[in-house]
């Protein structure tokens, strides 16, 4: 059921940020396809510049924006263009993100910081950023983009889980604040699955490998479009692919199992056999070299849907499943007595 709160994806004004590369640029895409208004939030201008004549050329208005979201002036900035150039924001996506892949020990304190700022505090500058033009005309949706590991850390990116854990306990106590403010905005948080983006090829890293998603793997677009259904759905939160469910349900149930199993396949799942290319540069302080799109390097193992997504977005499906089995096991009761 479409939200009232969230007018049709047609004439939205949509901010993404982290958006001219991987899940954020198919999230672009996926709008841009609908005839938003899309500014995308960013660090490198060449990709910037790429990722909005792609939105135009899907039927989109694109407007670039270079900015770091871990420095609070300039998402307050940003914020402040889209809404001189369009006059307001019915749709806010936090998908900037930086990763480092080591062990604990090996993170340093600047890294540690830097990580924290862009994948959590970055989400809290969007979304306070998105909350002081949204609270005046009491309408909007703020998305967080989250994933499987902001309720099951696994080892080798405690910095990136710790930061989605925090994000969706911040998205919690801001959406309580909201309801008892009888706020029209809206707050909705995507749980992701592992996904095939430029991430594993520029995240910082200490391992020997390069670092790779924990199978199965999603294309990004199933990510798009199902971060573009949640800004238009009135739906808590929502988790894509199997995979996030299953963590997800598994920390309910099992979590030191889960510990266990992650000690012993943690390190190798998110490690190839192919070894770091020499000079391999990461983004974690500047932008990262290259072209990189939605993409990254894994298009042979990836899958572009999910059932389990499917599903979660017709759930009328398995309740008529039900109700057919009861009816015709009520029919075939009838007919033995």
């Amino acid at each position: 059921m479409a939200s009232r709160d969230a007018p049709s994806a047609s004439s939205q004004v949509v901010v993404i940020t982290g958006g001219s590369a991987g899940i954020g640029r198919a999230t672009a895409q996926a709008f841009a396809r609908r005839g938003a208004r899309v500014a995308v939030l960013a660090r490198g201008q060449q990709r910037l510049d790429d990722t909005c004549r792609e939105i135009e050329q899907l039927g989109g208005q694109a407007l670039g924006l270079p900015t770091d979201v871990a420095d609070e002036a300039q998402v307050e900035a940003a914020a402040a263009e889209v809404e001189r150039r369009w006059g307001g924001i019915d749709v806010w996506v936090n998908n900037a993100m930086a990763t480092i892949f080591a062990p604990v020990e090996q993170i340093g304190a600047d890294d540690f910081r830097r990580a924290t700022e862009v994948t959590y505090l970055g989400a809290v500058w969007g979304t306070q950023a998105a909350l002081k033009r949204m609270t005046a005309r009491n309408r909007g949706v703020i998305v967080q983009v989250g994933s499987a590991l902001a309720y099951r850390s696994i080892p080798l990116q405690a910095p990136y889980c710790a930061a989605k854990a925090a994000l969706r306990g911040f998205t919690d106590s801001l959406r309580s604040e909201l309801i008892h403010d009888g706020s029209g905005v809206r707050l909705t948080m995507v749980q992701l699955s592992a996904f095939n983006t430029p991430q594993f090829d520029w995240g910082r890293t200490t391992l020997p490998c390069r670092p790779q998603p924990v199978p199965p793997i999603f294309q990004p677009e199933l990510a798009g479009e199902a971060i573009v259904w949640a800004a238009t759905h009135a739906r808590r939160e929502s988790w894509v692919g199997w995979p996030a469910v299953k963590a997800i349900l598994a920390q309910r149930l099992v979590p030191e199992l889960l510990d266990r199993l992650l000690a012993v396949r943690g390190y190798g799942g998110q490690q190839g056999d192919e070894p770091l290319p020499a000079g391999r540069a990461d983004n974690l302080f500047e932008p990262a070299p290259g072209q990189q799109g939605s993409h990254g390097r894994f298009d042979e193992r990836s899958t572009p849907s999910s059932r389990q997504w499917w599903l979660a977005t017709h759930r009328w499906v398995p309740v008529l499943a039900v109700i057919a089995l009861i009816a015709a096991g009520g029919v075939a009761l009838a007919w033995s007595r």
